[in-house]
């Protein structure tokens, strides 16, 4: 009974642990890739993070276009919830180890949302063709730089855009290479 509850604790914390990075992960990615903030999405994400990165980046400037207290709250963050799933599985790790484990996390979540964000991506091209939808702006706004260098070596082929696929497919590779254990993953 402990151990299926010691389980279920540590899958809700994770997913809702993700969840919360994600934000901060989705301010990162929009500010790289210089996404409208005037998205009803953007301002979401720009308001629930604010509370942390509003007072860092009186601390911590930008440099060379990338929001350095976003990025680095989005690490502490990692690193509390990377800790808290140690702790609840009664791990322990050593300094090195959790120092690897921390980046691992941030680079899987980051493909997960990819994942997610090309998947989503494409069923909306595919059901909203004639409408607007700033979710599906944003979608391709955040996808693009991904698709682009993609399509450039393998163009849409009788109207049928494969770059999507492959991504998917690449981006599952690296996921899967990634050394986590799958209660981290």
């Amino acid at each position: 009974m402990r151990d299926s509850f010691t389980l279920s604790l540590i899958f809700l914390v994770r997913t809702l642990g993700d969840l919360y990075l994600l934000t901060y992960l989705l301010r990162f990615i929009m500010q790289w890739v210089r996404a409208d903030f005037y998205n009803p999405l953007a301002q979401f994400v720009v308001k629930a993070t604010n509370p942390l990165v509003v007072p860092a980046r009186r601390i911590i400037p930008s440099a060379g276009g990338a929001d350095l207290a976003t990025l680095l709250i989005l690490i502490i963050l990692e690193a509390v919830l990377t800790w808290s799933l140690l702790f609840l599985g009664s791990l322990a790790v050593t300094a090195s180890t959790f120092a690897l484990l921390v980046p691992l996390r941030l680079i899987n979540l980051t493909l997960w949302f990819y994942t997610i964000s090309l998947f989503v991506y494409v069923l909306m091209s595919w059901l909203t063709q004639a409408s607007y939808s700033p979710i599906s702006r944003m979608l391709a706004e955040l996808n693009e730089p991904l698709l682009g260098p993609v399509r450039r070596l393998l163009p849409p082929m009788g109207g049928l855009d494969l770059s999507p696929l492959l991504v998917l497919i690449l981006i599952q590779a690296v996921r899967l290479a990634l050394p986590l254990p799958a209660y981290l993953s």
